[in-house]
């Protein structure tokens, strides 16, 4: 298994892109990644967006990224109120959105949905990503649902016990309307992370799974 590291972006400090449908999805999906490289590159700039959070879920959404970005050297949070389930019925007013954010935001790299994933919100995210984003490093992250859409990964980003159990944590804490969801839980979670860990012999047993589509070494 060949490994890469991900430090320094193309002027000097790493700069990334998150994009989640849900307020969640990006925490679920690569927050333990985001926790490690902000804990060990300096002077990162996350631009952080989360299309569906509207209502109370708003202050969840934006309390979670205040967390997980604690340790950025600049940080943008974007909370948009596209309505949750309908966003391919709404994708002019998406792909309008995504036309706008490529001319504020040049990434080094680019947090976004398994472009399988069977929730059409996540897949609409995805599919404009790549659209739009035609020459940047995309990972593709995962995330846990009734639909059972967990594929194989073919890049992993191996995590501490540590952060992990912090990733858990403030996903706990954040999202107390999550949490009547049987899904919703640290035994999910940390299940997942040790299963990828295992997948990609993680010396420290854990680690996130991604999908890669294109990748220059």
């Amino acid at each position: 298994m060949r490994s890469i590291e991900i430090s320094r972006g193309a002027r000097g400090r790493l700069k990334i892109l998150c994009l989640g449908a849900h307020g969640d999805d990006i925490e679920i999906g690569c927050g333990g990644t985001i926790l490690r490289l902000l804990s060990e590159n300096t002077g990162v700039e996350v631009h952080w967006v989360v299309f569906s959070s509207g209502g109370p879920r708003a202050g969840e959404a934006r309390t979670s990224a205040k967390k997980f970005l604690a340790g950025a050297g600049k940080r943008t949070i974007v909370l948009k109120s596209f309505e949750d389930g309908f966003f391919p019925y709404k994708g002019g007013a998406l792909k309008e959105f995504f036309e706008r954010l490529k001319t504020r935001v040049s990434p080094d790299l680019i947090f976004t949905h398994y472009r399988q994933d069977l929730h059409q919100d996540h897949r609409l995210v995805s599919e404009l990503t790549w659209n739009t984003f035609r020459d940047h490093l995309i990972l593709e992250y995962e995330v846990v649902k009734y639909d059972g859409d967990l594929g194989s990964p073919n890049v992993f980003i191996h995590l501490t016990g540590s952060l992990c159990r912090q990733k858990v944590d403030h996903l706990m804490k954040s999202f107390k309307s999550q949490q009547s969801r049987d899904w919703f839980s640290p035994e999910v979670f940390l299940a997942v992370l040790r299963i990828r860990g295992v997948e990609s012999r993680a010396p420290e047993k854990y680690a996130e799974g991604f999908y890669a589509k294109k990748l220059v070494i």
